[in-house]
């Protein structure tokens, strides 16, 4: 089945549109220097792996590993301490065991760690961007000039080394210098964006005012991310120009018209409330810069290497919301379910981005097979805020994904007596609702759904494929199913399901041969779906291929959920289709 899952935002569109061009180069690079944290594909359940006893170094390194590789970071940075302590000089083991520290939180274990790495590898940019940055946390600018100044001048360095000497110098006060140690991050193919934001709040905190509004005019477009937004408005405030605040506040809004993100600003304007600077210092200043660089690498995938400049830049901005919420998509993204919820709940009264964390708290709740906890949360929510419909629409995916298909669509209902009158973004809310109705016996109910979804959205091919398959399932309005499940294979010729679908449509109106041929190519986009493979026995029976049909009934068999489709299955491996009308019988819709 198709699924439908909304999200408020991605994270990783925060300030990921500030250097487009310039981030999948970031990002692999990052990734060449950082890649010994585990890999973003590797799953495990949080705390899979046991802590035997720590007296065997070469065991807790062979532990180690294993739990890196398993994505187990908290026993991977245990063990791996442990193999350390017997083995000091052991670089590899040094990096590793540092960068686990850090991607944990662990910053005073993680700079005791730095201060050894830094005179022993060839390669030190994110021990030395730690220790400055703590310095300067610190107000210890002569410490931390010392230690940018050992920054290597290659590699992702080309990076860090302009912000953190940039806002090393306007820490100073130096702002022309900061501007000239900045230079190179310009020149750099696709970051122009990035280095004008950091000029503009370098110029803004040293009190040039005209000249900061230049830099902030050329970051602030059509689809400026909200930290953009927040810095930029907030600067048109402070400048008097309330009008120009408003316009950029108002346009994000009708941009993310379901985001509440932006109302605090507006609010506060409207107040007429003085804000402080978003950016009051140098301090400040570096943990944009390293935030922003997080951002950048996580909208690429490079989710521990996001991980580790986020860490940092909590460590110079605890109240760096942003930041926090980051970290706790990284953690959710890698099945690290209890961290992301300690993430999620530390911003639960964030005035900007508190409601998006309880419902990130919600689905990670949810993940942890904490149902009754997420219903309970997503209720509160929807009683909380009566005019919206992100809660009540995520509770209907919470007991559609639970299969109690009554109470999602009671749960759609509410959520579209809010709506209204639906727009073309709503039609996922619609779609989701027929899903429900669908199995629930409630064919008309769902139906009226999908065609009023569809007028929103013609071209959607998943509403194309599920009515129209629908449809064939059903044995009714074939040709018109035909049509409809031709456009959405167009629409998305390598998806195996909607491949499927037009298979099964020609099987149903005895176009067995061309049955064939689709449904072949259904099984190789998705070979392992029991219902594709049932589909792809049920054609070669009827043109003659009956050895091939019953391998793939087999097929089917092993990898089948439900039990009505085993049944099926058992059946026709017994005795084949020996009726010609037994291949019409019902299927299990997976669509």
């Amino acid at each position: 089945m198709t699924t439908f899952r909304s999200r408020p935002f991605n994270s990783g569109s925060f300030n990921g549109g500030l250097f487009n061009d310039g981030r999948a180069a970031l990002a692999a690079l990052l990734l060449s220097t950082v890649g010994i944290l585990p890999a973003a594909g590797a799953m495990a359940a949080q705390g899979a792996v046991d802590r035997p006893s720590l007296t065997s170094a070469t065991g807790s390194y062979l532990a180690g590993r294993y739990a890196q590789h398993q994505d187990d970071w908290g026993n991977a940075a245990l063990f791996m301490a442990h193999a350390l302590s017997a083995d000091p000089g052991d670089l590899a083991l040094l990096r590793r065991t540092y960068l686990l520290k850090l991607g944990e939180g662990h910053i005073d274990a993680a700079m005791d760690l730095a201060k050894r790495l830094i005179d022993k590898d060839n390669d030190p940019q994110l021990a030395i961007t730690l220790l400055a940055a703590d310095n300067l946390a610190r107000d210890k600018l002569n410490e931390a000039e010392a230690m940018a100044a050992r920054m290597p001048k290659e590699g992702m360095a080309k990076y860090i080394g302009p912000l953190l000497n940039a806002w090393l110098d306007a820490a100073r006060g130096k702002t022309d210098e900061a501007l000239q140690a900045l230079g190179p991050l310009g020149q750099a193919s696709g970051f122009n964006a990035l280095h004008d934001l950091h000029a503009g709040l370098i110029l803004d905190l040293g009190g040039r005012k005209d000249e900061a509004a230049e830099r902030y005019a050329k970051v602030v477009d059509k689809e400026a991310p909200l930290r953009v937004v927040q810095i930029v408005g907030n600067f048109y405030e402070r400048a008097g120009r309330k009008d120009d605040a408003r316009k950029l506040y108002e346009a994000f809004r009708a941009d993310n018209p379901d985001s509440l993100m932006i109302e605090p600003s507006l609010k506060a304007l409207d107040n007429g409330t003085a804000p402080p600077p978003t950016v009051g210092d140098a301090r400040q200043g570096l943990a944009e810069a390293m935030f922003d660089l997080a951002s950048a690498v996580h909208h690429e995938g490079a989710e521990e290497t996001a991980l580790l400049f986020g860490r940092i830049a909590l460590h110079l901005r605890p109240d760096l919301a942003l930041a926090r919420l980051m970290i706790g998509d990284v953690m959710e993204s890698r099945d690290h379910h209890a961290d992301a919820l300690a993430e999620f709940t530390a911003l639960d009264k964030d005035p900007v981005l508190g409601w998006s964390a309880r419902l990130r708290a919600a689905d990670t709740l949810a993940r942890m097979d904490r149902n009754d906890d997420a219903i309970a949360l997503l209720n509160q929510l929807s009683t909380e805020r009566p005019e919206r419909t992100d809660a009540t629409i995520r509770l209907g995916d919470l007991y559609r994904g639970a299969k109690r298909f009554d109470e999602a669509a009671a749960a759609y209902t509410r959520a579209l007596d809010r709506i209204g009158k639906p727009e073309e973004r709503h039609w996922a809310v619609l779609y989701a609702r027929a899903m429900s109705y669908d199995k629930i016996d409630r064919w008309p109910d769902a139906e009226r759904d999908l065609m009023t979804a569809l007028s929103l959205k013609p071209n959607e091919a998943y509403l194309l494929n599920y009515l129209g398959y629908s449809y064939v399932d059903r044995n009714i309005n074939l040709d018109e199913a035909k049509g409809m499940i031709v456009r959405a294979v167009a629409l998305r010729p390598k998806d195996g399901y909607i491949v499927d679908s037009l298979g099964w449509a020609l099987y149903r109106t005895g176009d067995f041969e061309g049955a064939v041929e689709k449904l072949e190519r259904a099984v190789e986009l998705k070979p392992t779906d029991a219902t594709i493979n049932d589909h792809l026995g049920d054609a070669y029976w009827r043109v003659g291929r009956r050895n091939e049909a019953r391998f793939q009934w087999n097929r089917a068999l092993r990898t089948a959920d439900e039990e009505p489709l085993k049944e099926q299955l058992r059946a026709k491996l017994d005795q084949g289709l020996v009726d010609p009308k037994a291949a019409q019988a019902a299927h299990p819709k997976v669509h």
